[in-house]
């Protein structure tokens, strides 16, 4: 179930390209995480309280708000490959940090997954005439690193509030924490958007955030933060798919091993088994003696 959020977020490039206006990809961010938590939040009717304010609004500048306009900063900057490329290292990165904030075991079969995912995803999607950009580059990997960092905290932080509500705290925040930066970067939203533009809004904002985010919040609730985390690897084996069957773009024999090599990484990632933790040495309980019977005297 949580392989489908990344899977769904594999058709963000298309949608974007065929339905969306050109050159608005914050406000696309925007539409797409905003709409979707005020819904969630009306729909569960459930509001943070105590810690769980600021709680949601680190998880949602995390998860949505930081991560977006950092990948949207490298998509602008870099070619897609480079990008992807380098967002792969996220599950080595949420592998880390798991083993120092949750104490999980750092595996060498973690670590020869997550280089294998990073070689699989360059062969799919990286071309020999990609340029370089150090920002972009830079934006890149702090989208990794965010995407991890949300990850690990999502597993440490759970929410006592349903699924859907703490979903929406996240969606809304980091929408609101995208407003500002989309109106600076972007200006003002058009002033007319046709039927397409907002069947693409519609399909990014219901299946791309409040259903997929909720599937996604859920896996991280029931399985191991690195587990999730190499899943992501999904969208652009997704894309990749989705530009050969609808866009007819080239699909090269290297691309397809690339795949390959990324489906076997996420095998190898979910399959292993986890630690098994030491059980504590046991002392014997101390044997109590029994109490001497009582002597009874003559009458």
């Amino acid at each position: 179930m949580t392989a489908i959020a990344p899977a769904v977020w594999g058709s963000t490039y298309l949608v974007t390209t065929e339905l969306l206006p050109p050159h608005r990809p914050l406000l696309a961010a925007v539409i797409r995480a905003l709409p979707a938590g005020l819904l969630l939040i009306a729909l569960t009717r459930r509001l943070p309280k105590g810690s769980w304010w600021w709680r949601s609004l680190i998880l949602g500048a995390l998860n949505i708000g930081v991560f977006q306009a950092l990948l949207f900063v490298a998509a602008y900057r870099l070619p897609g490959g480079i990008a992807a490329t380098v967002g792969a290292v996220q599950p080595l990165i949420t592998a880390g940090l798991s083993a120092a904030v949750l104490g999980d075991r750092l595996r060498l079969r973690t670590v020869l997954a997550g280089i294998a995912g990073v070689a699989g995803v360059s062969l799919l999607v990286l071309r020999a005439n990609a340029r370089l950009d150090a920002i972009g580059v830079a934006a890149a990997l702090g989208g990794a690193v965010v995407m991890a960092g949300g990850i690990v905290l999502s597993k440490r932080w759970i929410s006592p509030a349903p699924l859907l509500a703490t979903t929406g705290w996240q969606l809304t925040a980091g929408g609101l924490l995208l407003v500002p930066v989309a109106l600076f970067v972007e200006g003002a939203p058009p002033s007319h958007l046709t039927g397409a533009n907002l069947l693409g809004y519609g399909y990014l904002s219901l299946i791309g955030a409040a259903l997929t985010y909720g599937l996604w919040f859920r896996g991280l609730r029931a399985l191991p933060p690195t587990s999730v985390s190499f899943l992501a690897l999904l969208s652009p084996v997704v894309a990749t798919a989705l530009g050969w069957l609808v866009l007819g773009q080239d699909l090269s024999p290297l691309q397809a091993l690339g795949a390959l090599i990324v489906l076997g990484s996420l095998i190898a990632a979910q399959t292993q088994r986890p630690h098994a933790p030491v059980p504590a040495p046991t002392t014997p309980a101390p044997r109590v003696q029994p109490a001497p019977a009582p002597v009874r005297e003559n009458a």
